[in-house]
């Protein structure tokens, strides 16, 4: 996946000086192996593919765990209130530094430390949260990699239209615990499905035990298809989601884990190449880097995956024009 500066550039309404970063206290002294503190949102098993990815990139930069990088995790398994509880963790079992994701995780370490510096490895929008003054000049402790969320969840509105031109109540599944991120991205797409003459039904949930009721829902409410937004634990039980969405015969759409689990179609970055990427600014700030002064990455490479089989379960035939725009057809 292509990353870059981006096509537009965040300014933040906050001020004040960047947090220093003592870069000779960080530099690795020899004999001195580094520790690294992931903080995840979700769950181990959720997030297993973009972890891999994440060691199998810090093995190409020569790091082998045990040897000469140690990687300690803790994962609040959608349960974001234990966040800041586990930053603290980590903190207090000397990591180098902290590689998380999403806005909540992202949050509760920078509010944990000013000085360790902090990697995101996907996030939808750094600036407007506050996490960093400007996407090419973060300044403070914290760098990463970024996507256009609110963006990219309007365009999602587009497809399920194109999909079903009769379209009329699109389900909008996004987690209370994640207003940050999932506000944003819902004004997005209202503006979007207006355009379109779509109406959005919000239907909130925390994790997997809430999933069953909403759909229950969402059939009373008359919905015709089910937008998944970009929340780590929601994400992480992408299985969960597309398997109701088949039962209830709605159009689903979502990230790559839903369109790979039995969802409909997906559009979005490729999560998995961001948490690579997110390996080598580990490297370089292992190297003496600040973060301060390594700008945030923005993803470019947007891709589209349509799977037939899943449009075939619940009595939808995908549009030509669909499929020829799709970067992977699952048949």
């Amino acid at each position: 996946m292509a990353i870059g500066i981006g096509r537009r550039q965040f300014i933040s309404a906050i001020g004040g000086a960047a947090v220093a970063w003592p870069l000779a206290a960080r530099t690795q002294q020899p004999g001195k192996v580094p520790r690294i503190g992931i903080l995840g949102a979700a769950s181990a098993s959720g997030f297993a593919n973009r972890v891999a990815e994440f060691r199998a990139a810090l093995r190409d930069l020569g790091y082998v765990e045990g040897t000469n990088i140690i990687i300690e995790f803790r994962w609040a398994a959608g349960n974001y209130a234990r966040l800041p509880e586990l930053a603290a963790e980590l903190i207090r079992s000397n990591v180098d530094l902290i590689v998380t994701h999403g806005t909540p995780g992202s949050l509760a370490a920078k509010q944990a430390t000013a000085t360790l510096p902090i990697v995101i490895a996907s996030i939808g929008d750094p600036v407007a949260v506050g996490l960093v003054a400007s996407v090419a000049k973060p300044g403070g402790n914290v760098t990463g990699e970024s996507f256009f969320s609110p963006e990219m969840q309007a365009k999602k509105i587009e497809l399920l239209k194109e999909m079903m031109p009769h379209l009329m109540r699109v389900a909008v599944i996004s987690n209370p615990d994640n207003s940050a991120t999932t506000g944003a991205e819902f004004r997005a797409m209202e503006i979007a499905a207006k355009s379109l003459k779509v109406e959005l039904q919000q239907f909130p949930v925390r994790g997997p035990n809430e999933f069953e009721d909403a759909f229950e829902k969402m059939a009373q409410g008359h919905v015709e298809a089910v937008e998944i937004t970009d929340d780590g634990n929601i994400l992480a039980n992408s299985g969960a989601i597309a398997a109701l969405a088949t039962k209830w015969r709605l159009l689903s759409i979502g990230g790559e884990e839903l369109v790979r689990a039995g969802g409909v179609i997906s559009y979005g970055v490729d999560m998995p190449a961001m948490w690579r990427q997110a390996a080598v600014l580990v490297d370089k700030i292992l190297k003496g880097a600040k973060p301060a002064d390594l700008p945030i990455e923005q993803a470019t490479r947007f891709t589209t995956i349509v799977n037939l089989k899943a449009a075939k379960a619940i009595g939808i035939t995908i549009p030509t024009s669909t499929l020829l725009r799709a970067d992977e057809v699952i048949e």
